[in-house]
Parts: C-alpha cells; structure tokens; sequence
C-alpha cells in the first residue's frame, strides 16, 4: 500500500503500523513525534496504530535552537 510520509508517497506493506513506519525508515525515535492525517498518534499507541492505504504520516523531530 502507498503512504505519505512527509510529503513522499512510499510503499508498505499493509497492515503497517506508525512504529513499523519509524522502523522501515530508520528513524531514530528519540525525540520525535507522528501525526497521522494531523492527528499526533502517541508514543505508547505506535505498536497498535495502523497507517491506512492512502494516509499521511508527517515525523516530526524535536531540535534545540536559540
């Protein structure tokens, strides 16, 4: 199935979940949050959420700056 992930549509296989999104990319999770179709999936709930077909996931990280 096809997702947006930041803007780039990319391929999973289905029944992906937010966590095995963050996992296929490499993504560091420290300091990083995910919203699916702009709503903020929680850290704990990544294991269980599933990313429809056609969904947008946008990884947000957290940077220092001054």
């Amino acid at each position: 199935m096809e997702i947006q992930v930041n803007g780039q549509w990319r391929e999973f296989p289905d029944g992906t979940t937010v966590e095995g999104v963050l996992e296929a990319l490499g993504t560091v999770t420290k300091g990083v949050a995910v919203a699916v179709d702009g709503v903020v999936v929680r850290r704990g709930e990544w294991p269980e959420a599933v990313v429809r077909k056609g969904a947008s996931v946008d990884i947000l990280t957290a940077v220092q700056g001054g």
